[in-house]
């Protein structure tokens, strides 16, 4: 059979059709030029493009033009393949019939299918398969012919690049796709990485935890609940979960947090009212959807990240599930790492206490406790005497001796709490350390005290807490020069400006290793109290001196007689 050769009309309509496939992004805009072309080269009433399913067996999509939607929903459902059409599905060749409906596989038409004789099918291949049938029928003027078929046969040879195209277009967005979220998730991850990388706090990590895994997975509201025995403690929450929630304890048996807590496992659950307790839901969250990870820390599970309904959703996917999964290893690193730095400064604290109470003790047995064995031997000796003068001489010596102990104590218990601080405030009480420093240990102190604040006729303190930090602080700072560092001099400085209290107490003692601090100097109850203070702490020592500089905010402004201003 000799190719038919294509009119000028023809051709102009096929290369007008060739643009649309390289011109439109829409697979169905496509198919529509296509079928419109068709319609226009071969004269056909009806045309109608079928895409069939991934098995390639039947139809999944028919595209038709020709018949208006009144008729198509009259028609009701599609055709899938059987009949003429399939036999173009199982022999891919040209087909071209007078008359379809007296051909031997016809299926007939269904009720409210408009008439058709003329038929002429073309198979759309790709690489030799079949992915798709173009059909025409009805043309004016009586049966397609040669020249129909080969146009057919050129659209269909469009219709598969098209299809291609989608195909590869298709496979590029679900790769691009997953390789955005593949770099979200390690983004993300990094994130929360570094997020909580220089933090120690344990309530601030929990707090950046959960903020950051909500935001990572868009979920409503996401909890982070931590192992306590035969509990889990909500820790800390994000997005729509009640403030009040957090603190409340979760038995770990009968609630889904559990269960993934007990087999370290991951679940995503569609519908929360027909499954396990849900925690949450008991504290007042209504959700249809949840997402549960475990935190996994070398081998044992700290606890359960807990987000629920997606804002696009509400349920959770896999690849959120994997986002969580990267999320809560780093987050089970960072709240082992917290709670091991809470545990040892809590460990260090401990220690700090107990090494004062034992100072005081030693400083109690010593003097104390020894002077009253020595003055209730002196008295002993005087009641058995009855030399007058020997009495009076004893008795004499008694009351001096009781002055020194009354004279100690009141020195201990200065130490301990100076009835100045809290009467008339920080300068007066440093006045009195730095006096009782100098009397005591032979120190040469130098201050520069800058402190109170002239407000009409009542002069202004700091808060009591914040007084206490800094006193405790110098004091500890001048007990260390004279003790620890044998300082001749110390230069101390307190200056209140722009919202700070800078203190600086600088010795010229023999100083000590700041790698290996020692427990003795109180260096973990001065940190502590430049932490409670939100200030901060520096430190420098070297064979010629010590140099402690602490900056704190001041908190608040209280006046003589105790009221806040």
């Amino acid at each position: 059979m000799s190719t038919p050769r294509l009119d000028e009309n023809r051709l102009r309509v096929l290369i007008e059709a060739s643009r649309a496939v390289v011109a439109e992004r829409e697979l169905e805009a496509v198919f529509d030029r296509l079928l419109q072309a068709a319609r226009h080269v071969t004269g056909a009433r009806y045309a109608a493009l079928g895409v069939l399913d991934e098995d390639r067996k039947r139809l999944a999509d028919f595209i038709t033009v020709g018949i208006d939607e009144d008729r198509r929903h009259e028609i009701g459902d599609l055709p899938r393949g059987r009949g003429v059409l399939g036999l173009l599905i199982s022999a891919p060749a040209p087909l071209r019939l007078t008359d379809v409906g007296s051909h031997p596989r016809s299926y007939g038409f269904p009720q409210g299918h408009p008439p058709m004789h003329s038929f002429l099918g073309v198979p759309i291949l790709l690489r030799n398969e079949v992915w798709g049938i173009l059909y025409l029928t009805e043309k004016e003027g009586g049966p397609f012919d040669e020249a129909d078929e080969e146009s057919a046969v050129v659209l269909a040879a469009w219709a598969a690049i098209a299809i291609e195209n989608a195909r590869l277009h298709r496979r590029g967005e679900e790769r691009r796709s997953e390789l955005g979220r593949s770099v979200e998730a390690l983004q993300a991850t990094t994130e929360i990485a570094r997020a909580v990388g220089g933090e120690t706090q344990l309530d601030r990590v929990l707090e950046l935890i959960a903020k950051r895994s909500r935001a990572l997975v868009e979920a409503r509201g996401l909890a982070i609940l931590l192992l306590d025995g035969e509990e889990l403690v909500i820790a800390a929450a994000a997005g729509e979960i009640p403030l009040e929630a957090v603190g409340s304890r979760v038995a770990v048996g009968g609630s889904v947090a559990g269960r993934v807590t007990t087999t370290g496992r991951s679940e995503r659950i569609t519908d929360l009212g027909n499954s396990l307790r849900f925690a949450l839901g008991d504290l007042g969250v209504e959700a249809v959807a949840g997402l549960f990870v475990p935190l996994r820390f070398r081998g044992g599970t700290l606890g359960v990240l807990e987000a629920f309904d997606r804002f696009e959703g509400p349920e959770f996917s896999a690849q959120d599930e994997a986002l969580l999964q990267g999320a809560a290893a780093s987050a089970a690193t960072a709240v082992a790492t917290a709670q091991s730095v809470e545990r040892d400064r809590l460990r260090r604290s401990l220690q700090a206490a107990e090494e004062e109470r034992r100072r005081w003790a030693r400083e109690l047995h010593d003097d104390t406790l020894q002077a009253l064995g020595g003055l209730r031997v002196l008295l002993s000796s005087a009641r058995r005497t009855e030399d007058p003068n020997v009495f009076r001489q004893a008795i004499d010596t008694a009351v001096r001796q009781i002055g020194e102990e009354i004279a100690g104590l009141r020195a201990l218990i200065t130490e301990l709490r100076p009835a100045s601080l809290d009467e008339l405030g920080l300068g007066s009480a440093l006045d009195a350390l730095v006096e009782r420093m100098r009397l005591v240990h032979g120190l040469q102190i130098e201050t520069t005290f800058d402190l109170d604040r002239e407000s009409g006729r009542t002069t202004q303190r700091l808060d009591p807490e914040l007084e206490t930090a800094v006193y405790r602080i110098i004091q500890e700072s001048l007990t260390n020069a004279a003790r620890h560092a044998r300082a001749d001099r110390v230069d101390v400085s307190v200056i209140q400006r722009g919202g700070e209290v800078n203190v600086t107490i600088a010795d010229d003692g023999q100083g000590f290793d700041e790698d290996v601090p020692s427990e003795g100097f109180g260096l973990t109850g001065m940190r502590e109290r430049v932490a409670l203070a939100n200030g901060r702490l520096e430190l420098s020592s070297s064979p010629e001196g010590t140099v402690v500089t602490v900056s704190v905010p001041v908190i608040a402004a209280v006046s003589q007689t105790g009221l806040r201003a």
